[in-house]
């Protein structure tokens, strides 16, 4: 009997101690001040700006004789038309693989900001189109067209937004640069080249912003309120081959594992033990924010992760999707190659998956595990490409704070987060200069809009693309 009340003395400890760890588990306070003062620009203008942009088909391809070299010529001599004011203040350098960057000189060369984006669009099936895709078509209040969202829109916003300021008589209290890639898309090295010559001058971000999270709804369990995603790092690529070869010979004397049996038992092997569960820096921050914001249940899973990290990693594996590939490396395979004829059994067969890594894995740390999953000698796995994962950019900074207040104030009553990037970005390649690398796309979208980047009919609201404008004026008035 007396073991009995000490258990359920214990078990009522127990839930006590989850009951208050989950009523104290409240919003945090904002800390910093927001200034929510309207901010006054040509609307129309910005509407056009994009507009004109869009028209340029500046789609890039790794074969560069697909290419149309006059189209990315017309962006580029449209933009001091389109920019006056900023092509009148900033020294502007094209530096090779069609990058381009701006310094708008400030009151000092400290702590300078970086503004990203990319003009580079990828290809369209036009045919799928309701709209035609480089047209600029306005109806109904949206601008139509590829690029709208990615990422023409912060290319044409973060330039609106400098020209409207350098006609109003502004100087930002730091320098700004204005970082633009033209193969970004493909992975170019447009990007890397800015990088590098930042490492030649000695210069050093006191923050960038590149594209990435937007403000979204329903992406946290529980979270009704519209969520502010800022990347703070993101997770590597990794396309990993798998070989296997034989002897071949006539399908109807087969031995009993064909190299394409042999690949789907690796395969079967592989997704049915995912990589490890971990919850990093930037999915702590965002669970240590939204899971203040969700409801009652599932507030007690957040705020007792200690207990409930077992049933979160459960869950996130059993049923994939966001919330896995925020917790560990995941595979997903989408290619197999075995023999040219149906009755002859191939002598190599491959396959390939394409991985995302985890900050805590790397290239070299993912091969190894999917060997030893597999554990067939008989089957060669080496990467075709990979992308270690970023650095993890901070948020105890004024870099961060700049950012996270003209979020706030561009959208008022959003949530702003840290979180993970799943994607990759050209803003990797600036955690070697400095570790205040944010990715934000400055923009509301629904998860309709969000699947039409890449996708067929991209297109964005004219209010949704005003506001970006809006988010950069804010953000280079604190720089």
């Amino acid at each position: 009997m007396i073991a009995l009340y000490i258990a359920l003395g214990a078990l009522a400890l127990f839930i006590g101690v989850l009951l208050v760890r989950t009523l104290a588990f409240k919003p945090k306070a904002n800390a910093h001040p927001v200034d929510t003062a309207a901010v006054e620009f040509d609307r129309d203008k910005a509407i056009a700006n994009l507009q004109t942009l869009v028209r340029c088909k500046t789609i890039s391809y790794r074969d560069s004789s697909l290419e149309d070299a006059a189209e990315f010529d017309k962006l580029l001599s449209s933009l001091p038309e389109l920019f006056p004011h900023v092509y009148a203040t900033c020294t502007v350098q094209q530096l090779p693989d069609r990058a381009l960057l701006f310094q708008w000189q400030g009151k000092s060369a400290g702590d300078p900001a970086v503004l990203m984006a990319h003009y580079d669009v990828v290809p369209v099936d036009e045919a799928k189109w309701e709209k035609p895709p480089f047209s600029g078509i306005i109806e109904d209040g949206v601008l139509w067209g590829r690029g709208t969202l990615d990422t023409k829109v912060t290319f044409s916003s973060v330039l609106t937004a400098a020209d409207h300021l350098i006609s109003a008589g502004f100087q930002p209290e730091n320098d700004i640069y204005f970082a633009f890639s033209g193969g970004e898309e493909i992975n170019g090295p447009g990007a890397l080249h800015i990088v590098n010559y930042f490492k030649e001058q000695g210069i050093t971000p006191s923050l960038v912003v590149d594209e990435g999270g937007a403000v979204v709804e329903n992406v946290f369990p529980g979270v009704t309120l519209p969520c502010a995603m800022i990347g703070i790092a993101e997770k590597g690529m990794l396309d990993a081959q798998y070989r296997c070869e034989s002897q071949g010979g006539h399908a109807s004397a087969p031995k009993p594992h064909t190299p394409v049996g042999l690949l789907s038992a690796a395969c079967c092997k592989v997704e049915n033990n995912p990589f490890p569960f971990h919850i990093t820096k930037p999915v702590a921050a965002m669970f240590d924010t939204l899971g203040r914001h969700s409801n009652f249940l599932y507030r007690m899973i957040f705020a007792n992760l200690w207990c409930f990290k077992g049933v979160l990693n459960l869950l996130a594996k059993k049923s994939g999707g966001e919330m896995n590939a925020l917790l560990r490396t995941t595979v997903a395979f989408t290619q197999m190659n075995g023999s040219v004829a149906s009755n002859v059994i191939p002598t190599e067969a491959t396959m390939v998956s394409n991985m995302r890594l985890n900050p805590e894995d790397t290239v070299e740390s993912a091969l190894e595990h999917l060997r030893k999953t597999v554990g067939d000698d008989r089957i060669e796995i080496t990467a075709l490409h990979g992308i270690n994962p970023s650095r993890i950019s901070t948020t105890d900074c004024e870099g961060w704070r700049r950012v996270a207040s003209s979020v706030a104030a561009t959208w008022q009553g959003c949530v702003v987060t840290p979180y993970l990037m799943v994607q990759c970005s050209d803003s990797r390649h600036y955690g070697a200069i400095s570790d205040k690398v944010y990715r934000f796309s400055a923009m509301d979208l629904t998860s309709e809009e969000r699947a039409t980047i890449h996708g067929n009919n991209e297109r964005i609201r004219l209010d949704c693309l005003c506001r970006a404008v809006e988010f950069y004026i804010r953000l280079m008035k604190q720089c």
